[in-house]
């Protein structure tokens, strides 16, 4: 990738994970047996700050699997590739395999 966007503050840029639409064999799939709406961290701010100065770091790493709200994020194209911008806040939890 030519341009690297890093993020600011608590923000959290994640790749959206798109479950396929038919399988291996090309039988296709309704959408509702799609899996969970995740997506893959690329990048992360370095946190906020409390009152006092103090940092408080992001919650999750760059490469984690994460659980996005279904709503939510600000949508950023960076070379035919389309990303999303959360805060960690509206991050909804981790997904470990």
């Amino acid at each position: 990738m030519a341009k690297r966007l890093i993020p600011t503050f608590n923000r959290i840029l994640v790749e959206k994970i798109v479950p396929p639409s038919k399988t291996s064999a090309g039988i296709l799939l309704p959408e509702k047996s799609s899996q969970l709406n995740s997506g893959k961290v690329v990048a992360v701010g370095p946190g906020s700050r409390d009152k006092a100065g103090n940092l408080i770091p992001v919650s999750v790493k760059e490469g984690d699997r994460v659980l996005l709200p279904e709503y939510g994020g600000t949508q950023i194209k960076l070379e035919d590739k389309e990303f999303h911008l959360f805060r960690d806040e509206d991050i909804l939890g981790i997904l470990h395999e």
